[in-house]
């Protein structure tokens, strides 16, 4: 083994937590990155606020700790998240990805991680934000949607942009064909973008999130699985 191979082996991974509700995709990419050797990270729990979500099914499949907080039986989202908070700590998370997570954050999650916490959308942010974001961009005739990766603060879908990547909206487009391609550069981008952070490429000054000597943008895997 060579001494950089030696030093990078020293440096402990990334702690990640994800926070997800449905069916645990963009977990998926994540986990297999990982396993795959292109990830330097390992997911230290996965929590949701649904019981019989498949991303928790993932998680155990993986022998991640896995773990359902239940939204009822808390007083209000604030003491919710101050349950998301103490099992993020306990298993020594450092950077907060939400992963298909359908629930508002409060200001006391949000400031116990800032600029540690990444949601990743279905649009161009700033274009359409919130919920059915597919929807909105079909109904709005858009010839361009894609995806988008970003910290998170206080306004929905609203942080400073870390990474986009386009997907072309065809003619034929349903939400669900686009949602499809939307996705798999879902998948290509998180990954990546998660390394960088790793690395300590990823530096927020404002609005603005500085990459250091690299280029994201690539819209070869969405444009292929077009022309197929």
């Amino acid at each position: 083994m060579s001494k950089a191979a030696r030093e990078t082996s020293s440096v402990e991974p990334l702690v990640i937590g994800v926070l997800a509700s449905g069916r645990g995709s963009n977990l998926q990419s994540i986990i297999d990155a990982i396993e795959q050797g292109t990830l330097a990270a390992r997911i230290g729990v996965v929590l949701s606020n649904k019981k019989q979500a498949p991303a928790l099914e993932r998680a155990e499949g993986h022998r991640i700790p896995a773990i359902f907080i239940d939204p009822s039986l808390y007083q209000d989202r604030s003491e919710y998240d101050g349950a998301i908070i103490q099992s993020l700590q306990r298993h020594h998370v450092a950077l907060v990805v939400l992963a298909g997570y359908m629930r508002l954050l409060t200001h006391l999650l949000i400031t116990q991680y800032p600029n540690r916490i990444i949601n990743i959308h279905p649009s161009l942010l700033p274009a359409f934000p919130g919920m059915h974001a597919h929807r909105q961009a079909l109904a709005y005739g858009v010839k361009v949607s894609g995806c988008t990766i970003h910290f998170v603060d206080e306004k929905v879908d609203h942080g400073p942009i870390i990474a986009q990547a386009s997907v072309p909206v065809l003619d034929g487009d349903d939400e669900e064909s686009l949602s499809e391609r939307i996705l798999l550069e879902e998948h290509r981008l998180l990954p990546k973008v998660l390394q960088l952070y790793a690395d300590g490429k990823v530096r927020v000054d404002g609005r603005k999130v500085h990459i250091e000597g690299e280029t994201l943008a690539e819209n070869g895997a969405a444009q292929r699985q077009v022309n197929r």
